[in-house]
């Protein structure tokens, strides 16, 4: 069987041992005789599990007191809603930085004002859009979108403002360090650097909950989940087991200091080969590149080996190099799991495709 290099986006690769710990324990569970798929959120063995996997959390990002992490279904698109449900008083801050930024601006708008204050939508997102300083004073948070899985786009710092800081880190959290007392709240949906899909990480500061001029229903209050200890009702077991599994993986390969290391390794390595490759371009600004998703099309006289490319690729085992649908060309996704062998058979396989032509 031929070795196959996991590109996709999301849900994307995990380590290898992570999935195949999980599945172990899906057959039968701490030798309970039962599935972990079947075993009740309230077993005595399972708490120790949430209770691990927020322990690793809180010590992998180094998260100060006074925060809690929480974990609940829906994905980040349900977070585009919760979070203004919780924090939006009257009027938001935004920065349109790629389409996951502009829907959670959608979103927020259901809860009171919403006013942009920086975007690269102009320039087809090309680059991430300065912001600091532009903050309004009275608005009551701001809120960023640290890395644009589409555009591949990151801001790969904690920026400094002058009001509340919301950041959505879906595709780069646990990929390098975060500064997190510089945030009111973080969340990020777990299927690119946490877990499987189904689960949703929330980083939440305490006292900045119970703010909002609304009545709010009891599962979108995050009071409820954080009392709770993220047990008010069934939460989605089998990810939540995973991403226990996944921190301790991170945690034994070096943390997130190590994460962000070997992140730069890998991007620099693709990204020399899209700058020297006469068939390749990259479609962002230097300053603006990520090294989570890395896109890049055909140059314009080879736009015609676009599908000969993919074909070639797949064959060489490559997974999931397709751009996304809204932009076309390739994008390979270099999250946490993502080996320098994968991104070395990438840039083997752009090689070898342009000696051909």
């Amino acid at each position: 069987k031929m070795k196959k290099y996991n590109f996709n986006a999301g849900p994307s690769m995990l380590p290898r041992e992570v999935i195949e710990n999980t599945a172990k324990q899906i057959l039968d569970f701490n030798g309970s005789g039962l599935s972990l798929m079947e075993i009740s959120h309230r077993a005595k063995d399972f708490q120790p599990v949430v209770d691990e996997a927020v322990s690793l959390f809180k010590e992998l990002l180094d998260i100060p007191e006074g925060y809690s992490v929480i974990f609940l279904g829906g994905g980040a698109s349900l977070q585009f809603m919760q979070i203004p449900a919780n924090f939006l008083i009257k009027k938001a801050a935004y920065v349109n930085s790629g389409t996951w930024a502009k829907k959670a601006m959608k979103e927020a708008k259901h809860f009171g004002e919403v006013v942009e204050i920086a975007s690269s939508s102009d320039a087809n997102y090309t680059f991430y859009p300065q912001f600091e300083g532009k903050e309004p004073a009275d608005a009551d948070y701001l809120h960023i979108t640290s890395n644009n899985t589409i555009y591949g786009t990151e801001l790969r710092r904690d920026p400094d403002v002058k009001i509340p800081l919301i950041a959505d880190m879906s595709s780069d959290i646990m990929s390098r360090p975060v500064d997190v007392s510089k945030y009111t709240a973080i969340y990020a949906g777990a299927q690119k650097n946490l877990s499987m899909a189904g689960v949703t990480v929330i980083i939440v500061k305490d006292d900045m909950l119970g703010k909002a001029p609304r009545e709010l229903p009891t599962m979108i209050d995050y009071r409820t989940h954080v009392d709770k200890g993220s047990m008010f009702n069934t939460p989605p077991v089998v990810p939540i087991y995973t991403l226990m599994e996944n921190l301790r993986w991170l945690k034994a390969n070096g943390g997130v200091e190590a994460a962000d290391k070997r992140a730069h390794e890998r991007a620099e390595v693709l990204y020399a080969e899209i700058d020297r490759n006469k068939l390749f371009k990259g479609t962002v600004e230097e300053a603006s590149r990520s090294l989570m998703n890395i896109c890049f099309v055909m140059n314009d006289e080879y736009k015609d080996l676009e599908k000969p490319f993919l074909d070639f690729a797949t064959e060489r085992g490559m997974v999931g190099v397709k751009g996304h649908r809204s932009v076309g060309g390739f994008r390979a996704s270099c999250y946490n799991a993502q080996t320098m062998e994968g991104v070395q058979a990438l840039v083997k396989a752009m090689q070898d495709f342009e000696a051909q032509h």
